[in-house]
């Protein structure tokens, strides 16, 4: 069968950061007969040359060349591109790995819209990735229409004959920026790109040792050069104008003024951060116009000002106003609405701790910023106040595990909020934000694990981040767990930080279902009844588990309770199968799922002939805990026994 994928995978002392890369490519939905995995080590010194040709011997999809090291990646991928078979190319790092059916869907979506390259969603582990673009599938995406310009990493999948047709290729070497150089060309001559935005496709990993290439310091003047390149691909095929102003003003935003901010700036070394303000003035000076920052948020607009003006020390001054800028999120209420959870806070920026307060008459930045620190300040001050109606919030669940992210459904208010004598406000928006476990993870529930909910704000040119909390110390919300699109969801605050964060199909022992006593049982014949701390949204299939000397599973419901204070249990025993024992009982709220779930009820059932009651559960760890005890007495009467043997007594 022809290969649909070939996944290239650039190699150079990965030492054991290469396992998790492996394993999810074994782990691919994508036939094994459809895909091959093509590693090309740059001459690596630790045991990986030999790790990857006991590979290729245990699998034949496996195809291993060996090379003398090109000092960066762009050869080994070259390499890799002439030696693959595949109808697409699928980039790999070899310390990043791919979600289990990211080719599959990438391939097909690939297919399905007749795309050059389809770019995944990413997922940063340790380190940041693309976030605006992957709100939504793109199916056909370009330059102009979405925010390609944002993801210029290799890891994405590309036609092979796309390649071949342009003969595209990595630039090769020691140096910095050949994925921009080599994206950037893909982009602009691509007759369609496929954004995958449903499902996360690349996990982009941060070493524990913060090895990898993309974290080391570089020398500035070379790194510059390289970046002259990746504008040199986009001079060649655009023409002067808005598009060639927008797609520099990814490289002018995010390659110097974002290296030229706040704590980013503050935390390097005096001369390495004037040698680097050397460069990226250089830079701005020799290759971009006006129009280029003129479309920058003010904020950063006012440091690509201050670079091109040469304001070093005013550069300075705003990074350590920016540095004491924060982003603060308050929950208001959390709450369980007909099976979704609706989740009420308040967000505004912080300074050096305390609310910001900005001018309580705003003035809509025009012209140039000041060249002043002090100025500049008031003037984005100024805008803030002004564009206010234009800020966004929102609320993102992560996975903790993969720190895969999905926007959540919110609408935002805004509010001015007066400040002393009224000559000052503060900026505050109310975010309402809707989260529907069927929904939740991009279209389907979120796997079985820890969700942390993170709030993202964009105003006055910030876009800061932060976790939902601390949430108040008395009073606080306390919403039950719901059983919900498939999964049983608990929302929870996190100790000690008390940020909230969701348990999905964990920790049955924080559900309080301590509460579910023999006294709040009642049985009438055959029929249980059972109030329990659990939200459904309407009557829900479920299975009790009542166990003995055998294993008896019984159907029941659990439904809305009457008063609104969760659920209650409801199911017909079956006397006839229950001899004259004491059951334990233990309730699936999913059986429907592919692995169901039990959690163990604090009660059990002690059956007399026809006679139901229900008393205290058995206490295993209290027999447990008696056993040991009995073990260790029993320890210590042989240990004196053996003395005394020895000692010559009886």
């Amino acid at each position: 069968m022809p290969v649909k994928v070939s996944v290239v995978v650039p190699v150079y002392n990965p030492g054991v950061y290469i396992e998790d890369c492996i394993a999810s490519l074994k782990r691919q939905s994508l036939p094994p007969d459809e895909f091959e995995m093509v590693f090309v080590d740059d001459g690596s010194t630790d045991g990986t040359p030999a790790r990857l040709d006991e590979l290729a011997a245990e699998d034949s999809r496996v195809h291993v060349i060996h090379q003398e090291n090109s000092g960066w990646s762009g050869k080994p991928r070259n390499v890799g591109i002439a030696a693959s078979q595949g109808e697409y190319v699928m980039f790999v790092d070899n310390d990043d790995y791919l979600g289990d059916e990211a080719l599959e869907r990438m391939y097909d979506y690939g297919v399905a819209n007749g795309a050059d390259v389809i770019v995944g969603k990413m997922a940063g582990k340790g380190r940041p990735v693309p976030v605006e673009l992957f709100r939504r599938n793109h199916p056909r995406a370009s330059v102009e229409n979405a925010p390609l310009i944002d993801s210029l990493t290799p890891h994405k999948m590309f036609r092979r004959a796309f390649l071949d047709d342009i003969g595209l290729r990595f630039p090769e070497g020691r140096r910095r920026l050949e994925d921009h150089v080599f994206i950037a060309e893909a982009y602009l001559r691509a007759d369609n790109v496929s954004v995958l935005s449903d499902y996360v496709c690349y996990y982009h990993v941060r070493r524990d040792d913060a090895s990898n290439a993309g974290f080391q310091q570089f020398e500035p003047a070379g790194y510059f050069k390289n970046l002259r390149e990746a504008l040199d691909v986009v001079e060649t095929y655009t023409k002067p104008g808005d598009l060639r102003n927008r797609l520099f003003r990814r490289w002018l935003r995010n390659e110097m003024v974002e290296r030229m901010r706040g704590k980013r700036l503050l935390a390097m070394p005096e001369d390495y951060r004037r040698a680097l303000f050397t460069e990226i003035h250089a830079t701005v000076v020799e290759r971009f116009g006006p129009g280029v920052a003129a479309g920058l948020p003010p904020t950063q607009r006012v440091v690509a000002e201050l670079i091109a003006a040469d304001r070093y020390a005013d550069v300075v001054a705003f990074a350590e106003w920016e540095a004491g800028i924060a982003l603060r999120a308050v929950p208001e209420g959390v709450e369980w609405q007909d099976g979704t959870l609706r989740v009420a806070l308040r967000t505004e920026f912080t300074s050096g701790g305390e609310p910001m307060v900005f001018p309580a008459h705003g003035v809509p930045a025009t012209g140039g910023p000041p060249l002043d620190a002090a100025e500049a300040i008031a003037w984005v001050s100024a805008d803030s106040v002004a564009r206010f109606d234009t800020a966004t919030g929102d609320l993102l669940l992560r996975e903790r595990a993969s720190s895969a992210q999905h926007f959540q459904q919110v609408r935002v208010t805004r509010e001015t909020v007066p400040e002393g004598d009224g000559e000052r406000v503060r900026l505050v928006q109310r975010v309402t934000a809707t989260v529907d476990p069927a929904v939740a993870a991009g279209g389907v529930p979120p796997a079985g694990g820890l969700w942390d909910a993170f709030v993202r704000v964009r105003l006055g040119g910030w876009t800061k981040e932060c976790r939902l909390g601390p949430a108040p110390a008395h009073d606080r919300p306390a919403p039950q767990a719901a059983v919900v699109g498939g999964r049983t969801v608990l929302p929870y605050w996190t100790h000690p930080h008390r940020n909230l964060a969701l348990a999905v199909d964990r920790a049955p022992e924080r559900l309080g279902l301590d509460c579910a006593t023999p006294g709040t049982v009642t049985v009438s014949d055959d029929h249980i009844q059972v109030p329990l701390p659990l939200h459904v949204s309407g009557e829900r299939k479920v299975v009790l588990r009542l166990g003995s000397a055998s294993i008896v599973d019984v159907p029941g419901t659990l439904s809305p309770a009457a008063d609104g204070s969760g659920s209650v249990l409801e199911a017909e025993l079956p006397l006839a199968e229950l001899r004259a024992s004491t059951w334990r009982v233990a309730l699936s709220p999913v059986p429907e799922a592919a692995e169901p779930r039990f959690l163990v009820l604090p009660f059990a059932l002690r059956v007399a002939g026809e006679t139901v009651r229900a008393v205290r559960a058995p206490n295993p760890g209290g027999m447990e805990r008696l056993a040991r005890r009995v073990r260790r007495k029993l320890g210590r009467v042989l240990r004196g026994a053996t003395s005394r043997i020895k000692n010559g007594r009886r």
